[in-house]
């Protein structure tokens, strides 16, 4: 009994030490920059969020955070960066729902969206939006929707890519409405607005900051958003369950951070602490709102919760429909 008291106070004192130390490393954090990893092209939606974070953030936390695009693989490049960088704090990734998303999509495999990473927080969320061109003839998403019934498979819809959100809204979409849509994936969301403009496809799925500019020019016309209450951006654009009545249909993109597995809780609470503080700041938020985002700043836990969630959801939607990037 003696024997095993000791050993208790032994792990006991081992343990508060560690405590102590892990909580003094993280008070003196960060010592030198960061680098903040960010698995698509510089100028794009996910981009702009990350510099207009990363900014705000070096200065509450007293460090220059150096911005370093990896696109490439639907946004695994970047990821698998991330996930095999020293868990010291001083490597992040812009997350976003394609973390989630693409390694489900794809035979690689190449890493777990939710188990492979640390959450920090979830910085936004935001609808995709469904619009249409020139070459579609009706006015509304019932209208699309009654075509796509009369002509199964016939009616083509662009997303950014295969197993991207917008090409994944479509998919449940058409699952929920009973009909069948031919996707046309592109690379990107630029080269499918120029044939969505040209006429050469009647509609699209896309994000929001690449579609509202072709909105408010009246390139295009938007037919619903994705998520369950309208986009204080596009306010006069109905939901997909107002237009069509599908009370469950939700499709949003967000973007978040994540640290490597195994990153010190104490940095992961410190820097999510202080983005929580910047998403709350009234400029911010208006800020992001005018771009179409919606500032979330939650705790790291649930963050992880609502992720694994999303991962649920998603990976049987692409099981349904049998979607394949490789």
């Amino acid at each position: 009994m003696a024997i095993l008291q000791r050993r208790r106070l032994v792990l006991g004192a081992a343990s508060a030490l560690a405590a102590v130390q892990g909580s003094a490393w993280a008070q003196a954090y960060p010592t030198k920059p960061l680098r903040l990893v960010v698995p698509q092209a510089a100028g794009g939606g996910s981009d702009t969020i990350a510099r207009y974070v990363a900014e705000r953030l070096a200065t509450a936390l007293g460090q220059q955070i150096v911005v370093d695009n990896k696109p490439g693989a639907a946004g695994m490049l970047g990821a698998e960066i991330v996930k095999t960088a020293p868990a010291d704090g001083y490597t992040m990734l812009l997350g976003a729902i394609d973390t989630i998303t693409a390694p489900l999509v794809s035979r690689r495999k190449p890493f777990d969206g939710v188990a492979d990473f640390a959450a920090i927080t979830q910085l936004t969320a935001s609808h995709n939006v469904l619009v249409v061109g020139p070459s579609f003839t009706g006015k509304t998403l019932a209208d699309l929707v009654a075509q796509a019934k009369a002509n199964p498979g016939r009616i083509d819809y662009a997303s950014s890519g295969v197993g991207s959100m917008q090409h994944l809204a479509g998919e449940m979409l058409a699952r929920m409405s009973g009909v069948q849509l031919n996707h046309v994936p592109y690379k990107g969301g630029p080269p499918a607005f120029t044939d969505l403009v040209g006429g050469r496809i009647p509609a699209m799925i896309s994000g929001m900051q690449g579609a509202i500019p072709q909105i408010k020019a009246e390139k295009v016309r938007a037919l619903a958003v994705t998520g369950k209450r309208r986009s204080p951006a596009l306010p006069d654009v109905p939901t997909v369950n107002e237009a069509l009545g599908l009370r469950d249909y939700e499709a949003l993109n967000w973007q978040s951070l994540l640290f490597p597995p195994g990153t010190p809780k104490p940095v992961v609470d410190r820097v999510a602490g202080e983005v929580i503080k910047i998403l709350a700041q009234p400029e911010v938020r208006e800020r992001l709102l005018q771009m179409g985002y919606e500032p979330i700043g939650n705790r790291p836990e649930q963050f992880a919760a609502s992720a694994a969630e999303d991962q649920k959801r998603w990976s049987a939607v692409i099981a349904a429909a049998n979607i394949s990037s490789d």
